[in-house]
């Protein structure tokens, strides 16, 4: 893991166990009770805990070790490695040793005789290729001997455990839900064995239900009283416990007063049974659907090359791309995905880098262009050199990003975690009280009456919904984000975006593409002849506008001869000799400084100006020529992402370092009313910061290393992702795709997102509150409430799995 700072930490850590909100809760304080972790997060949906700690007063051991004393447990992987290169069992005790001293490795064994090395690790804090790097440290090599264990690999143990217990539970249920039909005047019809009417067996049926498949509610019930708190197996094991016992007494009472020969008394063996049925059948359609929020990172890393071709020791050979290592030499063929960054040493080609930027129109690549893992080559054979590899590429940056988004929390989810880590205690409250007013006041005497709604009243109750309504939106609709190129860095930022109702954006590069290109010719003369002239003579400058006029020039297909003199004259302009001819380019002041008559064109080289381009003038051999223009031109969809801001309600203000009439130039031809001309870099931060002052909240949109304190300071800092890294480092939210589009993309998913967490929290507290003096007024069927329960958890996670089908107007 990266260190946050030099005594800084951060690791992600796999739980399973939880049941509800409560559950993660209470690790979440059991962890940051200790002593050196600064933060922990943990996400009930996602399973995971995100800690920052100080290495030096705590370690994973503890961690891990504070997680199981509160009765969960952490999820391990291992994997398996053929080594190469040991020559004695000093090599194996040496290479052993260093596998243990990783962090995150709980223990490493490697045998000699087999050449081989078995690893368990944390996966939140090391990875296979961190193994395999410190391997080949110690000058050993490792290569992975079985597949590395699926991530998700317990949480299919779990599906298919829920699953089993299910079949289980329904065939020994669906007898007892047999018997209980039959008691109603309408269903006087079913046909109904007498032996189902038998208490005794009624009693064999329920209760393999109530203490095999429902172990686990006593058990996460035990757990969280022994650590003073409840949570949802409290509720359930409460209400069933009741309705079960209950039951059993009753059946002990009419056997032991002889009434065998008369009707079996009133039983709720089948409350119970049913209860435990369809907590268990919520559980796993829950399950299933939290498996669907994290399709978004699936579908990331099914981008990866699984595959590279690296040159070694001259030898071409195919291996893994986990084992590329940085330096190495590998050959890209037409068709192929790039297998990791790099730079291209050999070939040309054009790269398709859509899944990265959104561009659909392939980049042209030659020697020395980087190229980026998971992209597709086209034509041409490129030989590029591996600059980053495993964790460290863009992609994996990217899918990390998003893992982090997911697993963080929004502010609003803390209000959910309150009121789930009381409600539990209140319920039981609730439910004591209901029983006691129908015991002694409406029905006096009729325990199994009152014990009735008290079990309703406990199992209508049940958090789940509660604990699911946020993390479950966060996921799905960061996910949905990434998918449409926009990486939120938090759940925070991803709730703090619908807040938004200023956006200031960076002129160059954001605005427009950030690289001039020759817009205008004026000339009297031959056009093609014209630019042959002044292309050629622009050939030899570096400078910037020098080398638009020449591409531009080589765009429209002319060849550009040799130069045979060239100065350039700075402040003015450049002087050149092509084909015998004497070619001035530049300013007025240069046509003057060689008495050269251009002022016939001063005019229209002002409009040019005007416009927000930089006209130059053209003299061959002392004569005016014509002139030249050259703009930083606006993206092409610049214009309508600024007018769908508009729409959205937001003020759209554009800040430069440009003169005030370009500046005005190019915001009057994308519709920006707002300019802020002639600021300095260290002067963005300020124009913010007095938005901000005016109780505007403020994004800022910016590309370039100038823009990372602004972009710090503002509400929300948006880098374009064809930008600098220490832009996308001091922002909340990288837009992949270097398009003005995607800033109003990211506003509506977070108002989409924030307006699905609503609906969740009211639908999840509708169930409860509404649910609670339903069945506190008798009229809720145990069984109904239990169904309730259920469908409330599913209906959450699958209103938030809505926002996966999210469509974005273009």
């Amino acid at each position: 893991m990266e260190a946050a700072t030099q005594n800084t930490k951060q690791t992600t850590l796999q739980i399973t166990g939880m049941t509800c909100a409560a559950c993660a809760n209470r690790i979440e304080k059991g962890l940051n009770k200790i002593e050196g972790v600064n933060a922990a997060n943990v996400n009930f949906a996602l399973e995971k805990a995100s800690v920052t700690y100080d290495p030096v007063k705590v370690d994973m051991n503890r961690l891990e070790e504070t997680v199981k004393k509160l009765g969960y447990d952490t999820v391990k992987e291992t994997v398996d490695f053929q080594l190469e290169g040991m020559t004695c069992a000093a090599c194996a005790n040496r290479i052993e040793k260093g596998l243990n001293k990783l962090p995150g490795v709980t223990k490493a064994t490697v045998n000699f005789a087999l050449e081989s090395a078995h690893v368990e690790f944390s996966p939140g804090e090391v990875s296979v290729p961190d193994m395999q790097k410190k391997v080949q440290q110690l000058g050993y090599k490792a290569i992975i001997k079985q597949e590395q264990a699926d991530r998700g690999e317990h949480r299919l143990k779990e599906i298919r455990r829920q699953k089993q217990k299910l079949i289980v539970s329904a065939i020994l249920s669906f007898p007892l839900v047999w018997a209980m039909v039959s008691h109603f005047s309408f269903t006087s019809w079913i046909y109904m064995p007498e032996i189902l009417m038998n208490p005794w067996f009624q009693f064999a049926l329920a209760t393999p239900v109530q203490f095999y498949i429902g172990w686990q509610f006593y058990v996460g019930a035990y757990k969280a009283l022994r650590n003073g708190s409840a949570n949802m197996d409290v509720l359930i094991a409460l209400g069933t416990s009741a309705a079960y016992f209950f039951s059993l007494y009753s059946a002990l009472l009419w056997s032991l007063t002889g009434n065998e020969a008369h009707h079996a008394p009133a039983l709720y063996f089948e409350t119970s049974a049913v209860l435990i049925t369809l907590v268990i059948l919520g559980k796993l359609f829950e399950a299933l659907a939290k498996g669907r929020t994290s399709e978004a990172i699936k579908s990331l890393m099914g981008l990866q090359a699984k595959t590279a071709h690296v040159v070694r020791d001259g030898q071409e050979m195919t291996i893994p791309v986990d084992e590329v290592i940085v330096g190495d030499i590998v050959l890209v063929r037409p068709g192929d995905k790039v297998a990791v960054d790099g730079v291209v040493l050999e070939g040309t080609s054009s790269v398709d880098e859509s899944m990265l930027t959104g561009e659909s129109i392939p980049v042209d690549k030659r020697a020395g262009d980087s190229v980026i893992g998971a992209t597709i080559n086209k034509y041409g054979m490129l030989k590029i050199q591996a600059t980053k590899v495993g964790k460290e590429t863009a992609l994996a940056q990217i899918i990390k990003v998003v893992e982090e988004a997911q697993g963080s929390k929004a502010p609003i989810q803390r209000v959910a975690d309150v009121i789930s880590g009381i409600f539990v205690p209140i319920v039981v409250g609730i439910a004591v009280l209901a029983f006691l007013i129908w015991y002694f006041a409406v029905t006096p005497g009729d325990f199994a009456g009152a014990l009735e709604k008290a079990i309703a009243i406990l199992v209508i109750a049940c958090p789940c919904a509660l604990g699911l309504a946020t993390p479950t939106s966060i996921m799905a609709g960061s996910g949905r984000a990434a998918e449409l190129g926009i990486l939120f860095k938090g759940g925070e930022h991803l709730e703090q975006t619908h807040k938004l109702d200023a956006v200031i954006l960076d002129k160059t590069g954001t605005v427009t593409k950030g690289k001039p290109e020759l817009t205008d010719v004026i000339t009297d003369r031959d056009e093609t002849e014209f630019l042959r002239l002044v292309g050629a003579a622009e050939k030899n400058s570096e400078h910037p506008l020098a080398e638009a006029i020449v591409a531009g020039s080589q765009e429209r297909g002319i060849t550009l001869p040799a130069t045979e003199d060239f100065e350039a004259i700075p402040g003015y302009g450049i002087r050149a000799s092509v084909e015998g001819k004497e070619l001035l380019i530049g300013t007025r002041r240069l046509m003057e400084k060689y008495d050269v008559d251009a002022k016939a064109a001063y005019d229209a080289m002002s409009r040019l100006e005007e416009a927000g381009k930089t006209a130059m003038l053209a003299a061959v051999d002392k004569q005016y020529a014509g002139i030249v223009a050259v703009a930083d031109t606006i993206k092409e969809t610049s214009k309508a992402a600024v007018s769908r801001l508009k729409e959205m309600g937001i003020q759209v203000i554009m800040i430069t370092g440009d003169n005030e009439r370009t500046a005005k130039a190019i915001a009057s031809q994308v519709g920006i009313d707002h300019v802020l001309a002639e600021v300095l870099p260290e002067g963005k931060a300020e124009e913010v910061k007095k938005l901000q002052r005016q109780g505007k909240k403020v994004a800022m949109v910016g590309d370039g290393i100038n823009d990372a304190p602004a972009l710090a300071t503002a509400n929300i800092g948006m880098a374009i992702g064809t930008g600098t890294d220490v832009a996308m480092e001091a922002a909340d939210v990288t837009l992949m795709r270097g398009d003005l589009t995607s800033i109003a993309d990211a506003i509506y998913m977070s108002r989409r997102t924030m307006s699905n967490i609503k609906q969740n929290l009211f639908w999840a507290l509708a169930y409860n509150t509404l649910g609670i003096p339903i069945a506190a007024i008798g009229l809720l069927a145990p069984w109904v409430a239990g169904a309730a329960m259920a469908l409330s958890s599913v209906s959450v996670v699958l209103n938030a799995l809505r926002l996966q089908r999210v469509k974005i107007r273009t």
